[in-house]
């Protein structure tokens, strides 16, 4: 047998025990003991085993950081002199460390052509530490190099990186955030790294949006990628979709969006609209500004007739989008004939959902075919901003009017509802007629859901009912939503009149949705 297979298998007394244990460094320990030593460092037991080096950089980051904190640098001479995107940074020791690219290149570059490497390491620190500030390192200045490929790192933004080796709070600016990340990212340097996904967070806007949420599939953050959809899961309907910012909204997040049962629209209709215009966004590059509603139809009706925009070759990738929209809540006669004028949709689709409106109509509004609340219900909405203190919009339904409400009672407490409403009661009952049918039933089965959402502090508040079953009648107190037990949200009791949901909350806007299926009676 050998002598490096003999060492290999060696077998020493550990404590009382007789446990198996490594006979070179770095691995001193017995296995239970390494082990125990790993979690502490906070690092892969196998990883480690597998690379050694892993083990060193945690313990010499460990005591840098705990010896080096408060540490004056700014006059000592620097040890390292990196070389990268064509300029040379001087660097010092305590600070390379908190990157774990730049501390392997170190440790590479320390250890060539020395016989005993371990040996370099513990002069190394024993120089360093503070007990021996008047000594001399032993270690020379060396120079080590690093190639970075990430069109993403600019000059700028590697600065503000290494600068955030010396001091911990340094202000990055929203034009530079994604090369600082991508800096963060090359250097291993963690603690940057999330600092910037956190100011990409609070700063998601229509321009922002994009590129943000590659970077953060780019680099498998989760935490930001997730950011991405919940904001634009808000905000795709009533801000993104009119701007011009919305061409550039990757298909593969709208389509996450599209079926996430957290998505704010004022209606369905609204969110067609907004779906249309991302479609010719994508096809006529050259505008600039936002088109009217009537240009959009018009791009569309101007294919030939033959075959619908969707069965052609440039809109079959489109299909997995418009198939996450709930044509069958598109209820108003004006819209229905859009629908058919602009040529978009198969003919399948469009004598689906007519279909499914005469069978609504002609057994009192009940939608047989809607079960699923999350993924079949008719979907409203209310935007409540700061100027708001009464908010209301009126909806009908295959001839069953209700008004949804938003009070604001103070600076964060606030309160919806629904309310079902006589024809001969509304405001304007002429407009209401016009196009539209009146039910005269004494009662509707209705079950929904009551949604609302605010962001605070870089965080999204959700608030909303349990799924409820109620009949809406046209008298007190059935026309009106009852009370029910909250998910996220605070309730006190509450008179049968008062409103379904009730919030605190300090964020605005609040995104409220209302989301309701007519079942069988």
């Amino acid at each position: 047998m050998s002598n490096t297979h003999r060492a290999r298998l060696e077998r020493r007394i550990a404590g009382s025990t007789n446990r198996w244990r490594f006979p070179k460094q770095p691995f001193t320990g017995d296995l239970l003991s390494l082990s125990q030593m790993f979690k502490a460092l906070s690092i892969d037991f196998e990883e480690a085993l597998r690379n050694p080096d892993r083990l060193y950089i945690s313990q010499i980051q460990k005591f840098f950081c705990e010896n080096f904190k408060n540490k004056d640098i700014q006059s000592a001479e620097a040890d390292v002199i990196l070389e990268c995107l064509g300029f040379k940074w001087e660097l010092h020791q305590p600070q390379l460390f908190q990157s774990e690219t730049l501390a392997k290149l170190y440790l590479k570059a320390l250890m060539q052509g020395t016989t005993y490497p371990l040996r370099e390491l513990e002069e190394l620190l024993r120089a360093q530490s503070p007990k021996k500030t008047k000594e001399k390192s032993p270690a020379k200045r060396m120079i080590i190099s690093l190639k970075i490929n990430d069109p993403l790192v600019t000059k700028v933004a590697f600065a503000t990186a290494l600068k955030n080796l010396y001091v911990s709070e340094v202000e990055i600016n929203l034009e530079d955030v994604l090369g600082v990340l991508a800096s963060a990212h090359i250097l291993q340097f963690s603690g940057l790294f999330q600092r910037c996904v956190d100011v990409m967070i609070t700063r998601l806007m229509p321009s922002t949006i994009k590129n943000f949420y590659e970077a953060g599939c780019k680099y498998k953050e989760e935490q930001l990628t997730t950011a991405c959809e919940k904001w634009l899961e808000m905000n795709l309907v009533p801000l993104v979709g009119m701007q011009i910012h919305l061409r550039k909204i990757p298909q593969d997040l709208l389509h996450k969006v599209l079926k996430s049962p957290r998505l704010f629209t004022f209606s369905e209709f609204r969110l067609l609209k907004t779906m249309l215009l991302w479609v010719f966004l994508q096809l006529n590059y050259k505008i600039q500004a936002i088109p009217t509603h009537e240009t959009v139809m018009t791009f569309f009706k101007s294919f030939p007739e033959n075959c619908c925009f969707l069965d052609r070759d440039i809109g079959q990738s489109l299909r997995p989008l418009f198939l996450c929209l709930r044509l069958h809540g598109i209820t108003k006669g004006k819209d229905l004939e859009v629908l058919r004028y602009i040529n978009f949709f198969p003919e399948s689709w469009l004598n689906r959902v007519t279909a499914n409106h005469y069978h609504a109509l002609e057994n009192g509004g009940d939608m047989d075919q809607l079960k699923d609340l999350n993924t079949q219900a008719v979907r409203f909405g209310l935007l409540f901003n700061q100027e708001n203190t009464t908010y209301s919009k009126m909806i009908a339904v295959y001839g069953f009017f209700f008004k949804i409400t938003g009070l604001r009672h103070d600076t964060t407490s606030y309160s919806f509802y629904m309310q079902r409403i006589k024809h001969t009661d509304l405001e304007s009952p002429f407009v209401a007629y016009e196009h539209k049918p009146v039910s005269l039933r004494a009662a509707r089965l209705v079950k929904y859901e009551i949604r609302a959402q605010a962001l605070v502090d870089g965080k999204w508040q959700e608030f909303r009912t349990n799924q409820i079953m109620q009949k809406f009648g046209l008298t007190k107190p059935s026309c009106k939503s009852h009370v029910s037990r909250l998910r996220g949200a605070y309730l006190p009791s509450l008179p049968p009149l008062m409103p379904i949901l009730k919030i605190q909350t300090v964020g605005i806007p609040i995104y409220v949705s209302f989301a309701f299926i007519f079942p069988p009676s």
